[in-house]
């Protein structure tokens, strides 16, 4: 079974992996790949977008492309950078902007007998992100777009299915922004949306049985929803063949332990329990780094991994559940030029030393698509609605470093927190949320006695694929109850802080 694909050529934007989700929301199989290494183009590819650059067209060391076999071949669609620098191989002008133009424009003139914006109002609010113009365009160029500031906010190029925007319509600020790409996906590369979460699951099974075998693999689970659907899809892939390891690092929320192998029993999987708290306390024991909390995290799963695979007999793979934003963050994707910010302990393959090959199942997939897949086989919502967690668990919430004494502190504000969003119904109006222990302490009095205790924050956010996120603007009335629980409940804590940073410039988790 094979899906038809829309190709993206990433120059580096920030944006990129926008430009996949929108084509995936059309139930559309995007791949992000570098601008300088395309894949081949056959009959499955049925467009290629090229996307924008924190580069500019004028600079000595600008992206370039190897578009032979697309342009005028394949429906090609440019967006901002990949407008400008299709216009300038073709022979256009692009100079810096009199008017730089970033955030809101709105489109003062378009072509509605043209497919790309076919539904799309002549008003339309679009998102730009540029500092060069095109001034001139090659012959054979028609416009199709302008805005009051940009004479040419979009052309195609004529006898071709070459199009071109300056703005982009991946991102929620252009309003009709889906629209736009809708019409480049459905009218003008004819795609037939076939890419759904069935035909995702039955892919994925039959490749998983292709790729392992008869050989036996080992998964560690989570109680998260990625390691679940990860477990639930192997399961039924190669079923006995499947054996699951939980870890109890010392690092998992209140409880955690003990309730998700209790929700494991009547899945059909089979997990071992194993503790190993007092291994990952003494590897972190005085590492306040954060980066090298993580590695130290992730090689110590790998060592407690090991020891398990040595006791299951000819045990051949390590199954994890990383997804596309793990794989975006810790590396360009797929080798190419977008920022690396930090490291997963579940990306970058495993030592020489440890002789097991990694089965990676939803690597190609966004959060909220792994939850349509486990939705599809069957998994319960209460389980799939759950927030995510770090994989490194509350390691990255304790800012400096872990002692048992900060994560027992720290476990006791979570649990009050998430428990209260739970009861006041407002867990399932929000992505993520948890807590945050600050290496700092404050002056505080309770009852006639000074105190000088810890801070903690509270972090809650929305999104829909952890790539950006909003702060949660929670109730004052709920946030100053919680607050109140937590400092009269939790001893060492005598002072709780809102988050109320967005991502980007931050990030979800302070670490």
């Amino acid at each position: 079974m094979k899906n038809e694909k829309i190709i993206i050529l990433d120059c580096g934007s920030q944006y990129t992996q926008l430009i996949a989700r929108r084509v995936r929301e059309l139930n559309i199989y995007s791949e992000i790949h570098p601008y300088n290494n395309p894949p081949k183009i056959n009959s499955q590819v049925r467009g290629v977008i090229l996307s924008g650059s924190p580069f500019s067209v004028r600079d000595k060391n600008h992206p370039t492309l190897n578009l032979d076999e697309i342009k005028g071949k394949i429906p090609l669609l440019g967006i901002c950078y990949g407008a400008q620098y299709l216009a300038k191989i073709n022979g256009g002008e692009i100079l810096p902007s009199k008017i730089r133009e970033y955030g809101r424009a709105n489109l003062s003139f378009i072509d509605n007998k043209n497919k790309l914006f076919h539904k799309v109002n002549k008003d339309s609010q679009v998102w730009m992100s540029h500092g060069d113009t095109i001034t001139k365009i090659p012959n054979m160029f028609n416009i199709i777009a302008s805005t009051n500031d940009v004479e040419v906010a979009g052309y195609q190029i004529q006898n071709e299915d070459t199009f071109a925007i300056q703005f982009h319509p991946e991102v929620y600020h252009s309003v009709d922004g889906k629209q736009i790409l809708s019409n480049f996906l459905l009218k003008i590369c004819n795609c037939s949306q076939d890419w759904t979460p069935e035909s995702f699951v039955i892919k994925t099974i039959e490749d998983l049985r292709l790729k392992i075998g008869k050989d036996k693999v080992v998964l560690g689970l989570s109680g998260g929803v990625d390691s679940t659907v990860t477990g639930v899809l192997l399961n039924k892939a190669i079923g006995s063949q499947l054996y699951c390891i939980f870890v109890d690092n010392g690092l998992l929320r209140k409880g955690e332990f003990e309730s998700v192998l209790e929700k494991y029993k009547g899945m059909g999987l089979k997990v071992k329990g194993i503790d190993a708290k007092s291994r990952f306390y003494e590897v972190l024991k005085g590492v306040n780094n954060p980066e090298e909390k993580r590695k130290l995290i992730g090689s110590k799963f790998i060592d407690v991994f090991d020891d398990e695979a040595h006791l299951i007999e000819d045990v051949k793979w390590l199954a994890q559940g990383t997804i596309y934003p793990d794989v975006i963050e810790s590396i360009s994707a797929n080798g190419g030029p977008s920022a690396t910010i930090k490291s997963h302990h579940n990306v970058g393959g495993l030592p020489d030393f440890m002789k097991l090959k990694i089965v990676e199942p939803l690597k190609t997939l966004f959060k909220d698509e792994v939850r349509k897949i486990g939705r599809s086989i069957g998994i319960s919502d209460s389980l799939l609605g759950r927030h995510p967690f770090p994989g490194p668990g509350l390691a990255i919430r304790i800012l400096g470093d872990v002692t048992p004494e900060k994560v027992r502190i720290l476990q006791e504000v979570d649990s009050i927190f998430i428990s209260s969003l739970i009861s006041s119904g407002l867990y399932n109006e929000v992505w993520q949320a948890g807590a945050i222990f600050l290496p700092v302490q404050s002056v505080g009095v309770m009852g006639d006695e000074r105190t000088y205790e810890n801070v903690v924050a509270l972090r809650a956010v929305n999104s829909t694929d952890g790539m950006t996120a909003d702060w949660v603007h929670l109730p004052y009335d709920f946030l100053s109850k919680v607050s109140s629980d937590i400092i009269n409940k939790v001893k060492g804590v005598n002072r709780v802080v809102y988050d109320i940073s967005s991502k980007p410039p931050a990030t979800i988790e302070w670490e």
